[in-house]
């Protein structure tokens, strides 16, 4: 009984723990500039007024687009070019495939950060400064080992009877992946879509770095005018937060029952 009600308090702490920072974020967003109470404090009255500066101030619908055009191709481009890798190393666990999987699961260590600069001038080189194709590659490049290892790793819990019970009906290999081992994979591509598309839609770093031009910025680089060395608007910040959640919360919803499952079976199991 001690230990049931130890865990209720410990779960009912974290939930409150984690739910401040919505607290604070919805609080601020609702509050008029004019409102000088706590930020701790409820709205003296609730006003959108946030929402619609920040939309026209920021060009929030223009990064709001430059985003989904970003995050939609790199997810879209991260899952084939990984799901078409991981299915030959899972099925063939030849010396060479394993030394290509073995190197793609070393790079999951090295920092993005140490081959920033080396990267930027090969992107100036190949002029993609400020160009859709050219982050969308570098987002590809840099989840591929992750998708890599998610995707073998799940493949290699389908049993292969079922690839030699195609193979004797007479499936090529192209015909097995299609028509068997990629209905499937439907829990782990859940997983891969909502682990890149967060973390690519909420990147700041590369996006700080290639997306130079105004008319390209992603939603993380326009709500960083509000914050300078001199003063904040937090309240806009908090609204344009808000409005850029609801894209992902919205994703998470509609794949949460395939998420779980997916990244378990896939990382744990592989």
């Amino acid at each position: 009984m001690t230990k049931k009600i130890f865990t209720y308090l410990a779960a009912g702490f974290i939930c409150i723990f984690h739910f401040i920072p919505f607290y604070l974020l919805i609080n601020l967003a609702l509050k008029d500039q004019t409102d000088t109470s706590s930020k701790w404090a409820i709205p003296q009255y609730l006003s959108l007024q946030n929402f619609i500066e920040v939309w026209s101030q920021a060009r929030l619908g223009q990064a709001l687009v430059s985003t989904l055009i970003i995050t939609g191709c790199s997810v879209a481009l991260v899952v084939l070019v990984g799901m078409l890798a991981a299915y030959p190393l899972a099925r063939f666990p030849t010396r060479w495939n394993n030394i290509i999987y073995t190197f793609s699961i070393a790079i999951l260590i090295v920092p993005a950060l140490t081959v920033l600069v080396p990267l930027y001038k090969f992107i100036v080189e190949i002029h993609g400064i400020s160009k859709y194709w050219s982050i969308v590659l570098i987002h590809t490049t840099f989840f591929l080992p992750t998708v890599i290892f998610l995707y073998t790793g799940f493949i290699r819990t389908i049993p292969r009877e079922l690839d030699e019970a195609a193979l004797i009906d007479g499936c090529s290999r192209y015909s097995i992946f299609l028509r068997i081992i990629f209905p499937l994979l439907k829990p782990v591509t859940a997983s891969v879509i909502i682990l890149t598309m967060l973390s690519i839609w909420n990147d700041y770093q590369f996006s700080l770095f290639f997306l130079q031009k105004r008319a390209v910025q992603t939603v993380p680089l326009v709500l960083s005018q509000f914050f300078s060395q001199y003063q904040n608007n937090l309240p806009l910040a908090a609204a344009g937060s808000l409005l850029s959640m609801v894209p992902m919360a919205l994703v998470y919803l509609f794949l949460q029952k395939y998420f779980i499952s997916g990244l378990a079976e896939g990382a744990v199991k592989g």
